[in-house]
């Protein structure tokens, strides 16, 4: 969608009930574009996934077009047989240009507590974006998260994921708790594509749907 634009307030909310199976994803990319007003836009997601039920949140990248000032976030409730993939793609503007700025915000938590609570920040204005320790002369990053009760007994390990490092890199890393993330970097959306899909493999059962878009 082209869309949000600056100014634009958009909210999506969620609830995948106790013992339901949910999957969203999207048509085409987000197009985060400069609007008529020099104030920024926000993207709120609320998800909540009841006792037993499963959802996976798989949309297409977000294209941070020059000129745009986007701030996202995700906020999500599990319940704590809850299981989630999601899956996030960014790509730090269209062939050619420079980036818009964006900022995002994922906060997670599992049965009230917090799994995970990360901010990240890219784009003109913001610190450091492209230096040796963030992405560098990358363009793309994406992550997916999985949470998953299975892990509790079998969690996964620290993993490089990556094959060729001037495609870019990928780490899976467990968190504390029944998770995983996988992390990547890339110089464009289709090679961030490509190293995010390779990776689905290494995470265990909650996986097996990733790829089904």
């Amino acid at each position: 969608m082209s869309a949000p634009l600056g100014g634009d307030r958009l909210r999506i909310e969620a609830t995948a009930q106790q013992g339901a199976a949910l999957h969203i994803t999207s048509a085409a990319a987000t197009l985060a574009l400069r609007g008529p007003t020099t104030e920024h836009a926000t993207y709120d997601v609320h998800l909540s996934v009841a006792d037993h039920a499963e959802l996976r949140w798989l949309p297409k990248p977000l294209i941070s077009a020059a000129g745009s000032n986007l701030r996202q976030t995700w906020t999500i409730d599990l319940a704590p047989s809850a299981r989630l993939v999601l899956r996030e793609e960014l790509a730090l503007g269209r062939t050619g240009e420079p980036p818009g700025r964006v900022t995002t915000r994922l906060t997670v938590r599992r049965g009230g507590h917090v799994l995970l609570d990360q901010e990240a920040d890219y784009g003109p204005g913001a610190a450091g974006w492209d230096s040796p320790a963030v992405l560098a002369h990358h363009r793309a990053t994406g992550q997916i998260l999985v949470v998953d009760p299975d892990f509790e007994t079998e969690p996964p390990a620290v993993q490089d994921l990556t094959d060729t490092p001037q495609d870019g890199l990928a780490v899976r890393t467990p968190l504390a708790g029944p998770a995983t993330l996988v992390t990547a970097i890339a110089p464009d959306g289709l090679r961030l594509r490509h190293l995010l899909d390779a990776a689905h493999p290494h995470a265990g059962r909650a996986w097996t749907a990733v790829r089904d878009r």
